[in-house]
């Protein structure tokens, strides 16, 4: 907006950077230009200010269907003043000369006249598609619609007007509409992740029971392994068992062996000393046969002295103690002789 100061009957006008002035005295063009300062008097002078930049209008209209459905288009129109002149003689941009504001309202006519001719332009592409092709591709085709039909208006060449650009942020259709439309998919996309839960437990239970089944293989293998070593400690104490019975049966063998050749070595010593005893006895009745039977009497008589513990009477006749003396005399100088001689 401009700034525009009173000085008594004279004021003083700025205009800002980016917009372009007019000044008009008696209804003649006397000075234009960006950023025009210069003094006036209010009585002879009208001033109009057009802007020069880049102006952004915001657009929403509704529209309808090929196939009776409504739909809403939301989005950006960047337009710029490229003849001001022009401009200011199609629309009324006179500044109030002592506030600077504009005593109509030419931007907002402006704006109006932008909107209903890319509404225009939106609703001709609208009223050929239907709802789902506007959903999906409505973006890029209204964009381009709008754009080619601003192209084609010569009306805004003619007042110096320019479409920078349009932008399109967004196509609706209504709430009730969209929840209809997103249904389907709303329940594929359910359907889809109620399948991958059942995948994902699917899977879970299967590797449960590849756990399961090698938990198993597991214990059996460890039952089977179990089993071995308790064929193997079967085995080992059979054979333990067989070695010992074995080493007993040789040890028994062995004292069996030794015991026997200890009775026949006992055998043989007593058959020995029976031998010996017996042949002393021969001896001994060979020596006894040739005695005379008084001295045979002498040794029984000493015999039975050596038995006999005590002797209470003992009668000894001289007839008697003679012959038998005599007797034993001989009888041991006689085997004196024959033990001398041998």
């Amino acid at each position: 907006m401009a700034e525009i100061r009173s000085y008594g009957f004279i004021r003083h006008f700025r205009g800002e950077s980016s917009a372009y002035g007019l000044e008009y005295r008696r209804g003649a063009l006397r000075r234009e230009g960006r950023g025009l300062a210069f003094w006036f008097l209010p009585l002879s002078t009208s001033i109009a200010e057009v802007p020069g930049d880049d102006r952004d209008l915001a657009y929403l209209f509704h529209g309808r269907s090929s196939d009776y459905q409504d739909a809403t288009a939301q989005g950006v129109i960047t337009y710029r003043v490229t003849d001001p002149r022009t401009l200011a003689q199609r629309i009324d941009f006179s500044v109030d000369l002592r506030t600077g504001a504009y005593l109509k309202q030419p931007l907002e006519q402006l704006s109006v006249m932008l909107t209903q001719l890319a509404q225009q332009f939106a609703w001709a592409f609208l009223a050929q598609t239907p709802i789902r092709e506007i959903l999906a591709h409505g973006h890029e085709r209204i964009r381009a619609r709008i754009l080619d039909g601003f192209a084609a208006e010569e009306g805004l060449a003619t007042m110096g007007i320019e479409i920078a650009s349009v932008r399109v942020s967004s196509v609706k259709p209504t709430a009730d509409l969209e929840k209809a439309i997103e249904m389907p998919m709303r329940e594929r996309i359910q359907q889809e992740a109620d399948e991958a839960t059942f995948a994902r437990r699917a899977l879970a239970v299967e590797k449960e029971r590849a756990i399961q089944e090698n938990e198993l293989q597991n214990k059996i293998e460890l039952a089977r392994r179990e089993e071995v070593l308790i064929r193997q400690r079967g085995q080992n104490d059979q054979r333990r068992a067989t070695e010992q019975a074995q080493a007993l049966g040789i040890e028994v063998q062995g004292k069996a062996e030794r015991t026997r050749i200890e009775a026949a070595a006992q055998a043989e010593s007593t058959r020995l000393v029976d031998e010996a005893r017996v042949e002393g006895e021969k001896a001994r009745m060979e020596i006894y046969r040739t005695m005379p039977s008084s001295a045979l009497l002498g040794l029984a008589a000493q015999q039975l002295a050596g038995k006999l513990e005590r002797i209470e009477n003992l009668n000894v006749t001289p007839e008697l103690l003679g012959p038998m003396l005599t007797q034993l005399v001989r009888a041991g100088t006689h085997h004196l002789e024959r033990g001398e001689s041998r």
